[in-house]
């Protein structure tokens, strides 16, 4: 087995001392290269709550439907105002695969591009497209991302919205220079009960925010056996090259939203991040392979667990975890405390303040029935049993396309503007840098230029 690399490690410790040492920074000063924002390009506009002229019909492109992207289309035909016009994915058969199933649902094929893994840049400049989806691997939905808007189309970007900072400002800068939505489709912010722990939120029912706790918990070992295809032909090479938060969306973006971070009421000021050993992924590639295989020939860097806290502008705290490695349970936590109460997940429990007297015990199982009728989320109450029909993670991924369409047709704000998707997904950059440099903090850029006081919270919409 080849010696441990953390030239990743090393350049970014090499990296920020240099920096602190142009600076005059001590190191207990030092928050890492993060923080300065790049000037506003030339035309920008802000799109805290951009809203888009309306749109009679929404014409669709989708770049990559080999897994996610697939059940995005086939959701996507039960929309009213859409019509699907193109697909692109550089594995033909899935591409094809693709365009079949609009076919056999009787609209009309769409246009395929599958020749060569640049084939998205023929798509938008050939179709005349108004939105596009982009459910691939993690280093493309930068570029991807850009190319869309800058060819017209808004831009719908799977989690992460990407995975450096660089590229994050790319994103943001060319949303505001063209006027064109940028949106990471985080799903779990229209999950059932994230609705209405939004909506008890908003309606004052825990008091002062102070706290929230976040995690993508879920043992993913199983995808070290996708050599070719599949997400862990890509997704492990992040384990072997990165230590830090890989994946911080699912559990982050609703926790955020409780705050209103990026909305007017707070915003992600500076982040600490430790990880454990690494040990489980090469227990697994040592159980599950030939000494001489190729799983068995990387040295996997990031920690099994990382535990990264954030500390916002207002002074709360937010616990962001992420372990795929061990054998332990899913959960996102999906916790929000305050000076009433605290709402909880997995399993879903409330505990508020009855009239000062303290919270005695967690309200959960057939307790919470009197909670839902009370306070379910209109939106849910509007199409959540058509998305539960539908399916989808339980139908958040319904409510999150029927509201990206709804909002399009309608000339609305979207739900997730393009600085909160690039704050909520930063963690992964700051995670690292934090971690190569023993736990020291690392600074949110302000993705908005310092206008974020300017958006309006997130509707309770219905």
């Amino acid at each position: 087995m080849p010696k441990p690399t953390n030239s990743r490690r090393q350049f970014l410790k090499t990296a920020i001392g240099a920096s602190a040492a142009a600076t005059g920074l001590t190191a207990c000063q030092t928050t890492g290269p993060f923080g300065r924002a790049p000037h506003s390009p030339a035309g920008a506009r802000y799109m805290g709550d951009f809203a888009a002229p309306a749109l009679d019909r929404i014409r669709m492109g989708f770049i990559g439907v080999g897994g996610r992207g697939t059940g995005h289309v086939a959701q996507m035909l039960l929309m009213d105002g859409v019509d699907i016009v193109a697909i692109c994915d550089d594995y033909a058969p899935v591409a094809e695969s693709a365009a079949q199933r609009c076919e056999d649902a009787g609209r009309t094929r769409p246009a395929v591009y599958s020749e060569h893994e640049r084939s998205f840049e023929d798509m938008i400049a050939d179709m005349d497209l108004d939105a596009v989806i982009i459910s691939t691997p993690w280093r493309w939905h930068a570029p991807m991302g850009v190319a869309a808007m800058e060819g017209g189309a808004h831009a719908f970007i799977e989690v992460p919205i990407t995975t450096t900072v660089d590229e994050m400002w790319d994103l943001v800068n060319t949303s505001e220079q063209t006027g064109r939505h940028c949106m990471m489709m985080e799903n779990v912010n229209y999950g059932r009960d994230e609705l209405l722990f939004l909506n008890m939120v908003r309606l004052g029912l825990v008091g002062e925010i102070t706290h929230g706790e976040a995690s993508y918990i879920h043992d993913l070992r199983w995808q070290m056996k996708e050599l070719d295809r599949g997400e862990g032909s890509w997704r492990l090479a992040y384990h072997v090259n990165t230590d830090g938060n890989l994946y911080p969306t699912h559990g982050l973006g609703p926790v955020a939203q409780y705050m209103n971070c990026e909305r007017g009421g707070d915003r992600f000021e500076r982040l600490v991040s430790f990880s454990s050993p690494a040990f489980g992924r090469q227990l697994s590639a040592a159980r599950d392979f030939p000494a001489e295989h190729e799983r068995n020939q990387q040295t996997y860097q990031c920690g099994d667990m990382n535990t990264s806290i954030i500390k916002t502008e207002k002074g709360r705290t937010i616990l962001v975890q992420h372990d795929t490695t061990s054998p332990r349970p899913y959960t996102r936590l999906n916790m929000i405390s305050g000076t009433k109460g605290t709402m909880a997940g997995f399993p879903t429990r409330i505990a508020l303040d009855p009239e000062g007297k303290g919270a005695h015990g967690w309200r959960q199982g057939g307790e919470l029935a009197e909670f839902y009728e009370k306070y379910e989320h209109p939106l849910y109450t509007r199409v959540g049993e058509e998305a539960v029909k539908a399916g989808g993670h339980g139908g958040m991924d319904f409510i999150m396309l029927w509201r990206m369409v709804y909002c399009l047709r309608n000339g609305l704000p979207l739900d997730q503007n393009v600085y909160e998707g690039c704050a909520w997904s930063a963690v992964s950059p700051l995670s690292e840098w934090s971690v190569a440099n023993g736990g020291m903090p690392a600074s949110f850029p302000d993705f908005t230029r310092g206008r974020w006081t300017e958006t309006k919270p997130l509707d309770i919409v219905g």
